[in-house]
């Protein structure tokens, strides 16, 4: 479709979609402070990290839940690099792709010895590849020390463009802000290129082999589909995506450690993938969104709210959050199985079953 014949109703929802992630961080920092805007800056985080799962998940139907590993080894990578560790400062522009590379390399070699493993069975040896990396990572101080073992790596070098280092902020209208904001726009830039490249795979010759994969994967070998590089191809693409995020983690926060990268943020990232609707883009980005905002959300309501009504802290809010999660899925999956927002292939495909 030209643009030309694009109605001017999708040209006015894209521009009010624009301006209101452009405004997005001065709206939140005036009304709720300025860790809100922190805490868009992960929600741009996690939704690249979503994304790159829903390669795995939603297009190839491969249950991964060690995915969390890619992105400690792309904020791994990024902290030896550009920190006073080895006194290495290499630019974030260089460090960044080849973050990408190594995760993709990783994504490969943990998909090249599951490749006869479905279900159950690929969960549970992603599951553990998950918890070899963040182990490796603990216990890789010794004898050369390479990740500073539990006490994690500190002092990380922020990121530059064009000589404008992103967390001195800036000001504008005469108004301080924080580098919070300034990264906002960088990760919100990145998020529209993984979004961009994801719908160009989706809708991709290679793209139409992972959903068929997904749906029967003898059929699709039957068709002439290589399943075997397909199959790689999905957990090196959608682990170079975590490689990327986890760079931008490591230069946002300053700091690493093993501490960051546990099975439950693994777990985490395949909820926004489910409650958000697997395979839909839009979905698992509102998935992202839900599960960032509501532990924060929940701290700033349910805390004053019980120390007003008891005096004290009755639940804990991580306790608290899990217990809320968890029946949130377990709704989702009873009434809407296809999650929050479904792609509509993966809607008429549950109905057609249900029927």
């Amino acid at each position: 479709m030209s643009a030309l014949k694009v109605p001017a109703k999708v040209w006015a929802s894209y521009a009010g979609i624009a301006l209101i992630l452009l405004i997005a961080p001065f709206v939140m920092g005036g009304a709720f402070g300025n860790s809100w805007v922190r805490i868009l800056d992960f929600v741009l985080l996690y939704a690249m990290l979503a994304l790159g799962l829903n390669i795995v998940v939603g297009y190839a139907g491969l249950l991964d839940l060690g995915y969390i590993a890619f992105y400690a080894v792309g904020a791994y990578l990024f902290a030896i690099l550009a920190s006073p560790h080895f006194d290495w400062h290499v630019s974030a522009w260089i460090i960044l792709p080849m973050g990408a590379a190594l995760a993709c390399i990783a994504g490969a070699t943990l998909g090249a010895p599951t490749l006869r493993l479905r279900g159950d069975y690929l969960a549970i040896v992603t599951l553990g590849f998950g918890e070899i990396v963040r182990l490796f990572m603990n216990n890789l101080d010794r004898p050369v020390n390479i990740t500073n073992g539990p006490q994690g790596i500190n002092l990380i070098d922020g990121v530059s463009l064009f000589g404008y280092r992103l967390e001195s902020g800036f000001t504008l209208f005469g108004t301080k802000f924080s580098g919070d904001y300034a990264y906002y726009y960088l990760f919100l830039a990145l998020a529209l290129l993984t979004i961009f490249i994801c719908v160009r795979l989706e809708n991709s010759r290679i793209g139409r082999a992972w959903v068929a994969i997904r749906e029967d994967e003898i059929a699709a070998q039957a068709m002439g589909i290589n399943t075997r590089n397909v199959k790689l191809l999905a957990f090196a693409m959608g682990a170079s995506f975590g490689g990327v995020a986890g760079g931008l983690f490591a230069s946002f926060q300053g700091f690493v450690s093993p501490e960051s990268f546990t099975l439950m943020e693994s777990v985490m990232v395949v909820c926004m993938v489910v409650l958000g609707g697997m395979g839909n883009i839009a979905g698992v980005i509102l998935g992202a969104v839900l599960l960032t905002i509501t532990p924060e959300f929940l701290r700033e309501i349910i805390n004053p709210l019980q120390r007003s009504l008891f005096g004290r802290m009755v639940v804990d809010p991580e306790n608290l959050r899990m217990l809320l999660f968890g029946l949130a899925l377990i709704v989702v999956m009873l009434f809407r199985p296809a999650g929050l927002w479904p792609s509509s292939r993966r809607k008429e495909e549950l109905e057609a079953s249900h029927d």
